[in-house]
C-alpha cells in the first residue's frame, strides 16, 4: 500500500555536501520532517548512486520516515555517486571512518537530537555493522538487512572455503558501478573530469578477491564477528530464507551481548515491505517503533516483541520463482539458541535415515562436474527471476542419498542441520555439498537447505591443508538456517554429492567419496510448536509515494541451459534486461542489462568457464554515458585464468577502455 498522508511534511535537501576532515566532499540526499521540535537521523550509505541506482527504493522508505519524524540520510560513499574520492574496495576503514565522521556531522546539526541511526540493505547493512563496531558516540541502534558479520565465510566470495561463481559476477558489477560519472545537474561541469579521474583508477576487485583464497587479515577486517561484543548499540537483523545472507540472523542473535531483534521472513534480498516472493510486512512501521524507542525514547513496545520472529515455509513444490507468496506461517522464540528445540539426531545408513546405527556396507559417490545445476543460484533476487531451486530429482540422482521412512506426523525444522561425517577421498581436493530435502510422495523433491565443505578446509579456513587420500578422516559440517514443516508422509533426504556447479567453482579432478554406513550421523532441528507464535502480527506493508517514472523499455530475466550431446557440453545462460526507464522528477533516463554464462562438461572440471557482461547507461543533463564490463574466469590445475575488459562510451564514442589478464595460483580453491 502506498502512503499519501503523514503526520510531517517533508524537506527534500538534494544535494547535501558533507565535508570530511581530508576535504573530501561526500554527497548525499536528506529528507527531513517540517518541525519546530529536533528530530534524529538514520543514515544510509552505499556506492549505487542515490540519484539514479537506488532512487526507486530509496523513494519508498526513507520519506515515509521522514513523514513520521525521522530524518533520512542517504550518503553516496566515497567515490561513488557524486562523492569524490577513490572507491577502492569494499568495507575498507576508511569507509568505517568516513561513516563515524559524517554520523558526528549529522549529530551536531541544529535540527537534530543528537541520536542516529545507521540502517541499509546489503552493503549499507554490513557497513551498519561495521560502523556499530567502532561505536561512535551518536549511534545508539541500528538495522541491518540481508547483510554478514563474516565477510570470508558468509559473503558472496567464499563459502566453507570454496570459490563462488558469484564472486566474478560481481565484481564485474562492480566494474561497471565504479566506472559511471557523477551527475552534471549535481557536479556542473566537473563530472568530465571527475568521470576520467574514476575511469583511471577502475580495475576488477576479482584481482584482489582471488589473492586472498583463505581466511586472513583482508577478510578478518569488517568481519564484526571477529568480536560481537564490540557491538553495544541495539541491533535489529532481517532477512528473508530468499536470501543468501540469512544466516546472519541467528548468529547475531546468538552472539551480540547488547539489545538485539531479530527478523526472518519469506524474502529474497529486498526490503520486506517489497520486492517478492511474499508474504511482505508493514516492515516500515516495525523500522519506526525501533528508531522511536531507541533514538526518541519513546515507549514503543518494540522490545516486548519476541526475540526471533521467523517465518517457517510450508508444504508448496519447487518453482524456479514464487509470485506472490509463500506458503507458511510465521513463529517466535523468545531465546535463540533456544531450549525448546530438539536436537534429534539420524544416523546415515545403507537402508537410510534411522535412529539407531547400522554398520554395513561401504557406500560412495563420483558426481559428475554438472551436478548442481538445479540447485538454482547463489543469490537468488526473487520476483520473477528464474533462479530458485527447482525439483532436486535429477541432482539427487548424482547423489549419495539417505532417506527417512515417510513421516506419520508433521515436522516442524527451525535452526541449522548438522552433519557428523566419517569419509574417505581419493583426491586431495574435494569440494562437498550435503542438501536437505522435502521428498513428496510422488518422488518430488524440494531442497530446504544446504551447506557446502572444501573439505580441505575441514579443519581450518586459515590454514587448508590437502585431504589425506585413502585414509578416512571426519568432516563436521554445518548447513544454512532454516524453517520448514515437513508434512506427513512426505520423507526427508539428505543428499551428499562432491560437485555444486555452478555455485561453487569445481575443484581440478573428479573425486570419489566414501563413507561405511552407520559411521555418519546428521542432527535436526526439530521445533514443538509454541504459544508465541500466535503473538507474531506485522501490519500491511506500506512505502511513500514512488518516484514519478516512464517505462521506456520493459525488462525480463531468462535462464535457459542447453547441452551439446557430441561434445558433452553444458551451458546455462542467465540474462536480465532491466528495460530504460526515466525518473521525470530529475530528467535521468537509465538503462541496463547483464548475462552470465556458465559451461562445463561432465567428465571434466577444468572444462568449466564463466563469462560475466554487464552494461549500464545513464542520461543526466550534459552527460550520456554507458559503461560495459566483461569478466571471464578459467582455470587449470593449478591457476585460475581471470580476463577482464571495461569500456566507456559518451553518446556512444568510445572513450576509455582497460583490460587486464592474470594468472592466479589455485590455493586449495
Amino acid at each position: 500500500m502506498v502512503r499519501t498522508e503523514f503526520p510531517f511534511a517533508v524537506e527534500t535537501v538534494d544535494p547535501l555536501w558533507i565535508t570530511l576532515a581530508d576535504g573530501t566532499r561526500i554527497a548525499a540526499t536528506l529528507w527531513r520532517p517540517r518541525t519546530e521540535g529536533k528530530v534524529p537521523v538514520v543514515v544510509e550509505m552505499v556506492p549505487y548512486r542515490r540519484r539514479d541506482g537506488t532512487v526507486a527504493r530509496d523513494i519508498d522508505i526513507h520519506p515515509w520516515l521522514a513523514g513520521h519524524g525521522i530524518a533520512c540520510a542517504r550518503i553516496d560513499i566515497r567515490g561513488s555517486g557524486d562523492s569524490d574520492g577513490d572507491l577502492a574496495d569494499e568495507y575498507l576503514p576508511r569507509e568505517q571512518l568516513d561513516a563515524c565522521e559524517i554520523i558526528a556531522h549529522l549529530a551536531a546539526q541544529p535540527w537534530c537530537n543528537g541520536n542516529v541511526g545507521m540502517t541499509g540493505i546489503s552493503w549499507g547493512g554490513f557497513n551498519a555493522l561495521q560502523v556499530a563496531a567502532r561505536r561512535p558516540p551518536a549511534l545508539k541502534a541500528i538495522i541491518a538487512n540481508c547483510a554478514t558479520d563474516d565477510r570470508y565465510a558468509d559473503d558472496i566470495h567464499y563459502m566453507g572455503g570454496a570459490l563462488l561463481t558469484e564472486q566474478e559476477m560481481w565484481s564485474n558489477f562492480m566494474l561497471v558501478k565504479k566506472a559511471m560519472a557523477p551527475d552534471p545537474q549535481i557536479v556542473g561541469d566537473a563530472w568530465r573530469d571527475m568521470w576520467t579521474t574514476r575511469l583511471t583508477a577502475t580495475s576488477s576487485l576479482s584481482e584482489v578477491w582471488l589473492a586472498h583464497q583463505r581466511r586472513d587479515d583482508y577478510w578478518r577486517q569488517g568481519s564484526v564477528c571477529e568480536d560481537h561484543s564490540a557491538i553495544e548499540c541495539a541491533v535489529m537483523a532481517v532477512c528473508g530464507w530468499e536470501d543468501s545472507y540469512s544466516n546472519f540472523v541467528p548468529r547475531l542473535l546468538e552472539h551480540l551481548l547488547g539489545p538485539k531483534l531479530g527478523i526472518v521472513g519469506p524474502w529474497s534480498h529486498a526490503y520486506p515491505c517489497r520486492g517478492a516472493p511474499g508474504p511482505l510486512i508493514g516492515y516500515l512501521q516495525e523500522a519506526l517503533r525501533w528508531w522511536r524507542h531507541w533514538l526518541c525514547g519513546e515507549d514503543t513496545g518494540i522490545m516486548d516483541e519476541p526475540l526471533y520472529r521467523v517465518w517457517v515455509t510450508g508444504e508448496e513444490r519447487p518453482q524456479p520463482f514464487y509470485l506472490p507468496d509463500h506458503a507458511g506461517s510465521w513463529a517466535a522464540e523468545d531465546a535463540w539458541p533456544s531450549p525448546r528445540i530438539e536436537r534429534r539426531v539420524l544416523h546415515l545408513n545403507a537402508a537410510g535415515l534411522t535412529g539407531q546405527a547400522t554398520p554395513g556396507a561401504t557406500l560412495s559417490v563420483q558426481s559428475p562436474a554438472t551436478a548442481g545445476r538445479d540447485c538454482g543460484r547463489w543469490g537468488g533476487y526473487g520476483g520473477s527471476c528464474p533462479d530458485m531451486p527447482i525439483d532436486q530429482r535429477r541432482e539427487d540422482g548424482m547423489a549419495l542419498c539417505f532417506d527417512t521412512t515417510p513421516l506419520d506426523d508433521d515436522l516442524t525444522l527451525l535452526g541449522a542441520v548438522e552433519l557428523d561425517l566419517l569419509v574417505t577421498v581419493d583426491q586431495p581436493h574435494v569440494n562437498l555439498a550435503a542438501r536437505l530435502c522435502d521428498v513428496y510422495p510422488d518422488g518430488t523433491s524440494a531442497l530446504m537447505t544446504y551447506g557446502v565443505l572444501n573439505l580441505s578446509h575441514r579443519d581450518s579456513h586459515e590454514h587448508p591443508t590437502p585431504c589425506p587420500v585413502g585414509t578416512p578422516f571426519r568432516v563436521k559440517l554445518k548447513l544454512n538456517d532454516f524453517a520448514r514443516t515437513v508434512p506427513r508422509g512426505h520423507r526427508i533426504r539428505l543428499a551428499l554429492a562432491n560437485q555444486h556447479w555452478p555455485i561453487l567453482w569445481p575443484q581440478p579432478h573428479l573425486s570419489t567419496l566414501s563413507m561405511a554406513s552407520g559411521d555418519c550421523t546428521m542432527m535436526l532441528p526439530v521445533r514443538p510448536p509454541s504459544p508465541r507464535d500466535s503473538d507474531v502480527r506485522f501490519e500491511p506493508a506500506e512505502t511513500a509515494p514512488p518516484v514519478p517514472t516512464t517505462t521506456l523499455e520493459e525488462g525480463f530475466d531468462r535462464r535457459i541451459t542447453t547441452e551439446d550431446v557430441g561434445t558433452g557440453m553444458q551451458t546455462i545462460a542467465l540474462s536480465s534486461d532491466h528495460g530504460c526507464r526515466r525518473y521525470d522528477d530529475r530528467a535521468i533516463t537509465v538503462s541496463s542489462a547483464n548475462s552470465d554464462t556458465m559451461s562445463i562438461k561432465a567428465d571434466d572440471p577444468l572444462s568449466a568457464k564463466l563469462v560475466t557482461e554487464y552494461r549500464w547507461a545513464i542520461a543526466s543533463g550534459d552527460a550520456d554515458t554507458e559503461a560495459t564490463a566483461i569478466t571471464e574466469l578459467t582455470a587449470d590445475e593449478t591457476h585460475f585464468n581471470l580476463s577482464w575488459r571495461l569500456e566507456a562510451r559518451e553518446r556512444g564514442r568510445l572513450v576509455h577502455s582497460a583490460s587486464a589478464t592474470q594468472r592466479i595460483r589455485r590455493d586449495f580453491a
